[in-house]
């Protein structure tokens, strides 16, 4: 059915959709609570199952356009991008309160750091079986489990309201979108251990954390993929 070729696109939108939600979200967020800010971080784990759902349909119709990748760029930009920058500002503000009011503002360089890495992704042929640079899909999640952390897990939440921490977070964060790092790709040509070892270590480490730590799980996965990236590069 030709209606079929539009639905990878449909998913990107529904990507894009959640991550203008997420924002409003952050936006009406009680000063008194995390509510709009963990409302928020739901969104972008809900965008990013529908990122990697529109890659996947996309591959299994045997389907895709240069519309296809440029938009899913533009939402991801703003679901990963702009989303986790205004999760940031509302951490920062409340951590630096009114000593600092304007610094709050540096958490915005996500979402220009989201925009670069995202733009040389789309004209970098080095980003077929890895990437260079840490994915904005990385990034994000690892924002969006911060509120979650603080009201869910607080006996881990403490370098979370830390204005120097977070402040370096953005720093790190930034340097590591438009990296050239190379880093793993859950990108399989084939099941074999041999050419796919580090994605198995990747996979089976991170799914333990999650079960153990739960949200505070998602930092060290990212951190992970990071680590194994670098000690086995030469196996990527």
């Amino acid at each position: 059915m030709k209606i079929l070729r539009h639905l990878p696109n449909a998913l990107t939108c529904s990507n894009l959709v959640c991550g203008c939600l997420g924002i409003l979200s952050v936006l009406q967020t009680d000063p008194a609570t995390n509510d709009g800010l963990v409302a928020g971080g739901y969104f972008l784990f809900a965008a990013a199952i529908f990122d990697f759902l529109d890659g996947f349909v996309a591959r299994l119709l045997g389907v895709s356009s240069a519309i296809g990748k440029e938009l899913d760029s533009l939402a991801d930009c703003v679901t990963f991008g702009v989303l986790p920058s205004f999760i940031l500002y509302q951490l920062l503000g409340r951590s630096w309160a009114t000593l600092h009011s304007y610094w709050p503002y540096v958490a915005f360089s996500i979402a220009v750091f989201s925009a670069l890495r995202l733009a040389k992704f789309n004209i970098d042929t080095r980003q077929s079986e890895q990437f260079i640079g840490v994915p904005t899909t990385a990034i994000g999640p690892v924002v969006a489990s911060f509120p979650m952390i603080l009201s869910f897990q607080p006996q881990y939440g403490g370098l979370l309201q830390d204005p120097y921490f977070l402040t370096g977070f953005v720093a790190v964060s930034s340097f590591l979108l438009v990296s050239e790092i190379k880093i793993i790709a859950l990108k399989f040509k084939g099941f074999g251990w041999s050419q796919n070892q580090v994605r198995y270590i990747f996979i089976g480490t991170s799914a333990v954390l999650l079960l153990l730590l739960r949200f505070a799980a998602v930092p060290l996965i990212v951190a992970l993929q990071i680590i194994l990236s670098i000690i086995f590069k030469s196996k990527l």
